[in-house]
């Protein structure tokens, strides 16, 4: 079996996208500049920034710098103004974090009033000399915490909010298990599989205090601390205690940042084993007997609790390390009321949590009573759970409150973790998983969540350190894969080579492995445009498979799938169909319905409709993809990426640019994310929106677009690949429609060029070429010259094409409009006829090509 299925087809998802870039007629995707914001200069570790805004900050005086030592110890990250203009900037942007603010009283009473409503700003506190002066205005604002004097008071409001704050912003997945549960139960579990000693624990604590302070923002005693006193304190007492481990680890779960997970994996590991240990221990004291109840006060953003509502009698999951308490009023008065009374985008919400031992005996979500064992080892009524807690919600009612409407309780039940409609897919994965174990499985974990760079460093460390040759082999397999995923090919290939090298000395010769190897080299040389090697990988793959496995194996469809992808890049799209449909056909037999393995094919069998004209099938099964990915992929993974292109692609192709514009700025947000700079994605993306920006006559800002997706392509390409022909024809079609005639004729000779040595001779895109050389003729006034070329594109797309498809139009039109300009209207007239039957046939009514051609026949028949 491929030890990486799913990633096998991610990266022939991925290498769909490059087939619509060949297809000229379908080169829509999308681009807006890339904006570099202060927020994203630097790193947040915690679920809250503060912003201090006064007109006479002087970082250079002592007392604010023991001001901001102060606040440090409460939140890592501050950042100072003395312009308003840039102070709200900088908090407009926030997206991922609640901001906390200290204003000057003077700066506050004018810029308050302004943005106190933005849901990103958590809590306000003026800082001023004179309390009397501003109280009046700022008593009406919910969010201001108090008119302050002293650094001294702001510290007590703030360790009380951004406690409050921490609390509210803790992961929870409204539809029980979901992308976010299950990624971080996967990698908790591969963490768990690791040793202290092959972790070397010292050495990751070290690593972890130097990662802090790399950040610039921690307090260094703190620091210092956890780095000179982490072996004398339980981890039970760090997670308790008030420093940033609380609120770091918080966030790492709730915005599945993986380095923070990374670097806290040593603690994630080593508080799950101290909770589990604890908990067979209080076991066995009859401790954890009985059925218990338990609460759990906090804020829920309003859009929250409207899915908390939506979700009642389904499940609901805690993903986080999660503190609940045996009293109820404790949970009530100090956590619930307080959302609800001083959080205007909050309500609280008082959960009550009915716990089974013997469920949780069961599960991997053991429990224990902190009492004794926490930072604040007085309050003993703590209870405190593992990640990944499971409940059913069984009740949501309203609290009477005399002070406030906004208190609700909901009441829950622990179901254990194997009571969820998702299971089955969180089971396979884990069989996926199956072949490694420890950092290996932590890294194919990273690549299936597309962090192809922290997979690259892993692999990397993993290589160098193996010593056995099978894990040589399969650590360089997988090193291939994230270059692969990188879009740096030639690496890919060298990897993939070794691996290889390796399985052909070390395995027998119709071994799994060894077809595992064949067909990801097939991919990449499928990603280098070297078709013919591609095929022929593919092919020594599925030799072996056909030998070897059973005929539904899951295998075979990597094969059929990545063997589809080569006929579709060739432009063989009934060859193409039929290996992706048998691909697809294998996976719907024995895949959960949600894998992302269905939904490549899916979006690969879109792929193909779109390239034969077919865009409302195309638009069923790229839809298809996209919803399986948007709920069991991480928000930026690069397939949805892929799919927000594709759906972004049939919408442009069916004249709707500003929908089509939509779908490829997310896409383009995510590739900015997650992917380096040159990855072909970009010129992807930036090709893409340069052909909107072309059909919306914008041809300046299209020439833009084009020319960075060439700069990129010519950088990371092999000089003949057929992308960087599509890079040239477009950039040819913008220079015609700039008045530079000899420049596009230059430009589609280049790309022609490129399709003769690649492309087989009736490949579409040599039809697209030759109307490309047409039109630059007729605009020059060379009638004769453009004649021959078209009757080529027609002879092709007769060849290649369904008699219905687009691009038989766009031929009839182009040869319609030079017969027009050699005054033979009446052949000019049938052309036209034609351009336009077919077009009302395939394209939506409202679609610009129609008004166009009807446009052309008016004009000819006037002039008949």
């Amino acid at each position: 079996m491929d030890k990486n299925p799913s990633k096998t087809s991610a990266a022939s998802a991925a290498t769909t996208e490059k087939a619509t870039t060949t297809t000229l007629h379908n080169t829509g995707v999308s681009l807006h500049n890339t904006r570099v914001s202060l927020h994203n200069v630097r790193r947040v570790l915690q679920n809250f920034l503060l912003i201090w805004l006064d007109a006479n900050i002087d970082e250079s005086q002592e007392d604010f710098k023991n001001s901001l030592a102060h606040l440090r110890h409460i939140v890592a990250s501050i950042t100072t103004f003395t312009n308003v203009q840039e102070c709200t900037d900088f908090l407009r942007e926030i997206e991922s974090e609640k901001a906390f603010m200290i204003v000057s009283g003077s700066l506050g009473q004018h810029i308050v009033p302004k943005i106190y409503t933005w849901p990103q700003l958590h809590s306000i506190y003026v800082f001023c000399n004179n309390r009397s002066v501003h109280e009046q205005w700022a008593k009406n604002i919910l969010k201001i915490k108090g008119v302050h004097t002293n650094i001294e008071s702001i510290c007590k409001a703030l360790q009380n909010d951004s406690a409050r704050c921490d609390r509210a912003l803790i992961s929870i997945s409204f539809r029980g298990i979901d992308a976010s549960f299950m990624y971080t139960q996967l990698i908790k579990e591969a963490l768990l599989e690791i040793n202290d000693d092959e972790d070397g624990d010292n050495k990751s604590i070290r690593e972890f205090a130097e990662y802090c302070r790399l950040q610039n923002d921690i307090a260094t005693d703190e620091i210092e601390s956890v780095e000179r006193e982490y072996h004398q304190h339980t981890p039970i007492w760090w997670y308790t205690a008030p420093f940033f481990i609380y609120s770091m680890l918080n966030r790492g779960l709730r915005l599945l940042d993986v380095d923070i997970i990374l670097k806290m994996g040593f603690f994630i590991r080593h508080l799950h084993r101290h909770i589990e240990k604890l908990h067979r221990e209080q076991q066995s004291k009859g401790k954890t007997a009985k059925v218990l109840t338990v609460y759990r006060g906090q804020g829920l953003s309003l859009q929250d609790f409207e899915k908390v509502k939506q979700t009642k009698g389904g499940l609901m999951s805690f993903n986080n390390f999660l503190s609940t308490s045996r009293d109820r009023d404790l949970s009530l008065n100090a956590f619930a009321r307080p959302a609800a009374l001083q959080d205007s985008d909050s309500v609280g919400i008082l959960f009550v949590m009915i716990i089974d031992p013997k469920l949780c005996a069961t599960s991997s979500t053991p429990y224990v009573d902190v009492n004794n064992l926490s930072f604040f080892s007085d309050e003993g009524s703590e209870i405190l759970f593992s990640t990944h807690t499971i409940f059913r919600i069984d009740q949501i009612k309203h609290i009477d409150d005399h002070d406030t409407e906004r208190l609700w309780q909901v009441n829950l039940t622990f179901t254990g973790n194997d009571d969820h409609d998702l299971n089955a897919l969180t089971a396979h994965m884990r069989k996926e998983l199956s072949w490694t174990k420890g950092w290996s499985r932590l890294g194919d974990i990273l690549i299936k969540m597309g962090h192809s760079a922290k997979a690259e460093q892993l692999y990397q460390i993993l290589v160098d350190n193996a010593h056995k040759a099978n894990d040589r082999a399969n650590y360089n397999y997988q090193l291939g894969l994230v270059y692969s995923n990188m879009g740096e090919y030639s690496k890919a290939l060298a990897s993939h080579q070794q691996a290889l090298d390796i399985r052909k000395k070390t395995l027998p010769p119709n071994h799994p492995d060894l077809a595992t190897s064949y067909n990801t080299i097939g991919l990449v040389y499928s990603n280098m445009g070297e078709y013919s090697k591609a095929l022929a990988s593919h092919q020594q793959a599925l030799d072996i498979r056909k030998k070897t496995l059973p005929p539904n194996h899951l295998d075979l469809a990597t094969s059929y799938n990545t063997i589809g992808l080569v006929y579709s890049n060739r432009g063989e799209y009934s060859k193409a169909l039929s290996f992706y449909e048998q691909a697809l056909d294998i996976r719907q037999k024995i895949l959960p319905p949600t894998h992302p393995d269905i939904a490549t094919s899916y979006n690969n069998i879109g792929l193909i409709y779109s390239n034969m004209g077919e865009y409302t099938k195309a638009l069923s099964f790229y839809e298809q993809a996209l919803h399986i990915r948007q709920n069991i992929l991480p928000p930026n993974h690069p397939d949805l990426a892929t799919s927000y292109n594709t759906v972004g692609l049939v919408h442009s192709n069916m004249g709707d640019y500003a929908k089509a514009l939509s779908f490829y700025e997310q896409a383009l947000d995510i590739c900015q994310k997650m992917l380096p700079p040159n990855h072909p994605d970009f010129a992807q993306s930036y090709n893409n929106i340069g052909w909107v920006y072309s059909n919306m006559s914008e041809y300046s800002k299209a020439l833009s677009c084009y020319e960075r997706a060439l700069d990129i392509r010519q950088k990371i390409l092999p000089p003949n690949h057929p992308d960087l022909a599509t890079s040239y024809s477009n950039i040819g079609k913008v220079y015609s429609e700039m008045g530079k005639y000899s420049k596009a004729l230059a430009s589609h000779q280049r790309a022609l060029d490129i399709y003769q040595k690649t492309l087989p001779p009736e490949h579409p895109n040599f039809a697209q070429s030759y109307n490309n050389m047409a039109m630059a003729y007729q605009n020059m006034g060379e009638y004769v010259k453009a004649l021959p070329f078209l009757e080529q594109a027609i002879n092709i797309c007769q060849k290649s094409l369904p008699p219905n498809h687009p691009n038989f139009a766009q031929s009839y039109k182009n040869m319609g409009m030079v017969y027009q300009n050699m005054g033979n209207y009446k052949k000019a007239l049938s052309f036209f006829e034609r351009a336009l039957d077919i077009n009302e046939k395939s394209l939506p009514p409202s679609h610009p090509h129609i008004a166009l051609v009807r446009n052309s026949i008016e004009c000819v028949k006037k002039k008949m």
